[in-house]
């Protein structure tokens, strides 16, 4: 794959739906080819999960005609009070084609657009992935400013590195924890088609 003969007209990057979810076990076996590589470990997560993501509109993909190209999601924690981005990656054959960047702007504004209240934050040992929370106005903060949540922390458990975090009784580990704080800026927007499918999943889960 020539990656110089392709430009970011040729992606289409979107809030995920029911027709993305046959990309659900790639999405996986991408993210954990990656951080196998970086041998930093990851939060595992399950094909269901993924899934059920998608189907809540909680998730962005990006694609090249029908081939998967990066993906992201979002998790609420403690009644919404807060969201993580989570799982960044982006199909090594796309690589270095600002893409991550793309996919990181649309899942925040989706994330910013749905829980405006809520506080953003993110654990992430990538140097990329910080510069990016860094420029949409994530500060480093220590994990007490993070939710306390048991069901996020138990997510770690999948990660080599989990050991570190035990033996720190979670004040730290090989992860920098960031912070983004919605009183701090300015409202996000998203397409009206987007809001007008979230409002539909709202009401059918009242």
């Amino acid at each position: 794959m020539h990656i110089k003969m392709m430009n970011q007209d040729d992606f289409v990057v979107e809030v995920a739906s029911e027709e993305h979810l046959k990309y659900v076990d790639e999405i996986l076996a991408t993210i954990e080819e990656a951080a196998n590589i970086r041998g930093t470990g990851i939060a595992k997560r399950k094909p269901e999960y993924l899934a059920l993501k998608i189907r809540e509109a909680k998730a962005v993909i990006a694609l090249k005609g029908d081939r998967f190209a990066g993906f992201s999601y979002i998790e609420t924690w403690e009644d919404k009070h807060y969201v993580t981005t989570s799982g960044l990656i982006v199909h090594p054959d796309f690589r270095g084609l600002g893409l991550a960047k793309r996919i990181k702007d649309m899942t925040f504004s989706l994330a910013r657009t749905r829980w405006p209240h809520a506080k953003i934050f993110s654990l992430t040992s990538g140097a990329a992935v910080m510069a990016m929370n860094t420029r949409l106005g994530y500060k480093p903060v220590t994990f007490e400013e993070l939710t306390e949540d048991e069901a996020f922390w138990k997510g770690c458990d999948g990660c080599i590195n989990v050991d570190v975090l035990r033996r720190t009784d979670r004040k730290y580990c090989i992860c920098t924890g960031m912070l983004f704080d919605p009183t701090e800026h300015l409202p996000a927007k998203i397409s009206d088609e987007v809001l007008e499918r979230i409002k539909a999943i709202d009401e059918n889960v009242e």
